[in-house]
């Protein structure tokens, strides 16, 4: 695509402009750990837990507000090396190295929870960046942009988190073979939960590995067990049948507790849920900490779950509906 300088009329329209730019978190429904061995995966988002960037012109200067840091954009630290190197880029393709303006980020996301921050942030800049400088995106120079940040906070990412991040609908991924946004008519309710443990990804993929090698023929079978319950899961979602997506969430926690990467914290909590009328439970993500989610036939069951969840240690928690014309409560 040809880029167009911004000229010194240009500059001036940009006085006063205010862009904005969002996205939203997501939590992997199933295939996680078993992903890193070529398995499907199946991520969904989550509307209702949202990032924001509000990108408006200034007198002078190139500064950025967040949960992180705040001050000139020249000067942010290591932890926000991914989001100054996504900014340069973005500033160098418009030719606006220059341009004055101020950044505001706002999250509703944790970080380290398996729920996508980083990526969030990196897809509501590019949206903000792209609208403030009135220049058409299309999803895959979305995507292909998100990935400068993104391979610098995590080295070699998947991709997953950002496809989802940035969609409406769910994602069906395959490493290295296809990213699809596929459809879904469930009705239902999902209760997401902090466990209140960062999670451990880096560990927990190691203790897979491990696993592999010492008992190579038990963990390859639960690694393909979990590959047919994502199968399974995308039927569940378009069918729809909400009990035996359930059914397929606690069959996953079972094969991930066998693979060593779930917790006692999220044992009992998965065990809370269901005890207390969620269809099914599992961990979401790396494990050995982070979020559980726990699916709900409806509102009324969805709040008990939460409430039951929160009494027995979690620290924070979320309600997304599949009911579109709904809102969560």
């Amino acid at each position: 695509m040809l880029e167009v300088k911004i000229d010194a009329e240009s500059e001036r329209d940009n006085l006063g402009r205010t862009a904005i730019g969002k996205s939203n978190a997501k939590i992997i429904l199933i295939g996680d750990h078993s992903v890193v061995y070529g398995q499907p995966a199946i991520a969904l988002p989550l509307p209702s837990v949202t990032t924001q960037v509000v990108m408006t012109s200034a007198p002078n200067g190139q500064t950025i507000t967040s949960r992180y840091f705040d001050g000139p954009i020249a000067q942010m630290n290591q932890n926000m090396a991914g989001v100054a190197a996504l900014i340069a880029t973005l500033l160098d393709r418009f030719d606006a190295q220059s341009t004055p303006f101020t950044m505001a980020v706002t999250s509703d996301l944790p970080a380290e929870r398996g729920m996508g921050s980083s990526a969030a942030v990196a897809v509501a800049i590019t949206r903000a960046m792209y609208q403030f400088f009135q220049r058409p995106l299309n999803r895959e120079r979305l995507l292909t942009t998100v990935a400068i940040a993104e391979k610098i906070t995590h080295g070699n990412p998947s991709g997953i988190d950002a496809a989802t991040v940035s969609s409406d609908v769910p994602i069906w991924f395959v490493p290295h073979q296809e990213t699809l946004q596929i459809p879904f008519t469930l009705r239902g309710y999902l209760v997401i939960a902090d466990s209140g443990i960062k999670g451990q990804t880096g560990q927990a993929v190691a203790a897979v590995a491990r696993r592999k090698m010492a008992f190579p023929q038990e963990t390859n079978a639960e690694i393909a067990q979990l590959g047919t319950l994502s199968h399974q899961a995308r039927t569940a979602l378009a069918t729809p049948n909400l009990t035996q997506l359930g059914h397929i969430m606690s069959a996953a926690q079972q094969q991930l507790r066998g693979l060593g990467v779930s917790s006692q914290e999220l044992n009992q909590l998965t065990h809370v849920a269901c005890q207390n009328g969620a269809l099914g439970a599992k961990l979401t993500g790396g494990g050995m900490g982070g979020c559980l989610i726990a699916l709900c036939p409806d509102l009324t069951t969805t709040h008990r779950v939460e409430a039951s969840l929160l009494a027995a240690g979690a620290t924070k928690t979320w309600i997304e509906t599949f009911n579109l014309e709904e809102e969560p409560q």
